[in-house]
């Protein structure tokens, strides 16, 4: 058995994330950013409210500044705490290494990285006035971050490695400069004022002459990129597990500088793929509407799927059906779930949403809580069908992409399903796994029948309809829908599955 969680295809040529040799899909949730610093607070306010979402992953952070308080001493305790709660809470973690940039910023740094403005100097906004990032051209500031990080692999390589308690590390979060399309410090002018370097593919031209308007973002790609990977590297040759970067996404206005510039957004992957070979993959946060798009970008070219921050509310207890059956994604995880299941918590301003250029729909969970928990309780008991036929014929999975569309068809290979959104709600979606004359529909605010397929002189009796679960694999019939119920056919405001057998005949 390999010492490490790892990325690899599945037997459909799917990228696939395998803990202790076996597939594994991730009904996960991410953390507040400041709930993992205290383990009481942890044990006391986040785990009660975990546990009865049916989550099998947490995402949670570990800070520079939490490791490394004094410069060379590093204390793993908090950690260890964190790791040995997961284990009796039976959860996976993904690790979030908030180093030098976290949201475009350099706030989890140490004290004693913050206080030393010289050697660890600053990104600037034009005229030289310093900002509270990091410099992707500070080497200083880099290597500490590696050392830093290698400390970090080498405790998860003797502590961890045979448990495989986290299976992922996330190297920075939504890592680019905010404020500014570039990096104005003394440095950075210098390094904007060459030549192109010869592994971007423009030889002997400048920024600007091989890249136009788009030269100051993708310059910014190139070293923060640059910088990730040679942490990432140097982590590796310690401890070897799957790793990605998360991107703050594009959204209007468009502009770099108002999203973190040079971060691994759609069109600066390339720049990010090429310059940092280690990474596994790279990651969306989505809080923007267009879901089933960015998902499209994000798998492209054989890019493996997961989505570690999506909206808080309802919408995306329809979105995580289209994600693992529609998208292929290893897993889905909304932002902050601890506060799904709580009567009271506290909602972000909508001030620090207009920073952030998160709409404000998209960010409040009130009601989440009971339709993520279904969904996720529904997924469980499918994970082994959903595993198995990844990338096959077999599943299928539909998605209302806009308020607009009003359903679709699904080819099946004898017949098709005809597919109609409920119209006001607030998501349709959902996975279909295909038999040669039945079907399961898994998902929510959708009706469905079977229709003939054209110019095939057939018609579609129904035999039989249940609605029930599948328990680890198994389907298990409710109830048996005839009669009045027999026209049940939709799926309501909360995830539900229902069985349908037909029967195709000719007219004649």
């Amino acid at each position: 058995m390999q010492k490490v969680p790892y990325i690899a295809l599945n037997e459909n040529g799917v990228p696939t994330l395998y803990v202790k040799e076996k597939p594994f899909l991730m009904l996960a949730g991410e953390l507040h950013n400041s709930a993992f610093s205290s383990l009481e607070f942890m044990e006391k306010e986040v785990w009660p409210y975990l546990d009865p979402l049916g989550l099998n992953t947490v995402i949670f952070p570990i800070a520079w500044e939490n490791i490394e308080k004094e410069q060379g001493k590093f204390d793993f305790s908090l950690l260890k705490g964190l790791i040995d709660q997961a284990r009796k809470h039976e959860k996976k973690v993904v690790l979030l290494w908030f180093g030098l940039w976290k949201n475009g910023e350099s706030f989890y740094t140490p004290g004693w990285v913050k206080r030393d403005y010289k050697t660890y100097f600053r990104a600037c906004y034009p005229g030289g006035i310093p900002s509270d990032t990091a410099s992707p051209f500070c080497e200083t500031a880099i290597e500490a971050d590696k050392n830093a990080f290698c400390h970090l692999m080498k405790y998860l390589q003797e502590y961890d490695s045979e448990e495989q308690t986290v299976i992922m590390v996330q190297v920075e979060n939504e890592i680019g400069f905010l404020g500014a399309e570039r990096d104005f410090s003394e440095a950075a002018e210098e390094k904007y004022a060459e030549m192109v370097p010869e592994s971007v593919n423009c030889q002997g031209v400048n920024w600007k002459t091989a890249f136009g308007e788009d030269a100051p973002e993708t310059f910014m790609a190139f070293y923060y990129a640059r910088a990730v990977e040679k942490i990432v590297s140097a982590g590796k040759e310690i401890y070897p597990i799957p790793m990605y970067v998360n991107a703050w996404l594009k959204q209007h206005p468009d502009i770099p500088g108002i999203y973190p510039s040079g971060g691994p957004v759609y069109t600066m992957l390339p720049v990010w793929k090429n310059t940092a070979p280690s990474l596994d993959f790279f990651s969306p946060d989505i809080y923007v509407a267009d879901f089933k798009k960015v998902c499209q970008q994000y798998s492209a070219d054989g890019n493996l799927l997961f989505i570690p921050e999506a909206r808080r509310d309802p919408v995306s207890a329809s979105n995580v059906f289209w994600a693992l059956g529609g998208a292929n994604a290893i897993g889905f995880s909304p932002f902050a779930v601890e506060d799904f299941l709580k009567e009271d918590f506290m909602e972000v301003e909508e001030e620090m949403l207009q920073v952030l250029n998160i709409e404000a729909a998209g960010f409040c969970c009130q009601g989440t809580g009971p339709y993520l928990q279904q969904s996720y309780e529904i997924l469980k008991g499918m994970l082994p069908q959903i595993t198995k036929y990844r990338g096959t014929n077999a599943m299928k999975a539909f998605i209302r992409n806009t308020p607009n569309e009003k359903g679709t068809i699904i080819p099946m290979e004898n017949y098709d399903i005809l597919l109609d959104y409920m119209q006001g709600k607030t998501g349709s979606a959902g996975i279909i796994l295909c038999g040669e004359n039945s079907f399961y529909i898994a998902g929510c605010n959708v009706k469905f029948q079977g229709l003939p397929q054209r110019a095939s002189d057939q018609y579609v009796t129904v035999i039989r309809m249940e609605e029930g679960r599948f328990i680890a694999g198994k389907w298990e019939s409710r109830r048996i829908l005839n009669g009045d119920e027999l026209h049940e056919k939709y799926l309501g405001d909360m995830a539900e599955v229902k069985y349908v057998e037909i029967c195709l005949h000719d007219g004649k």
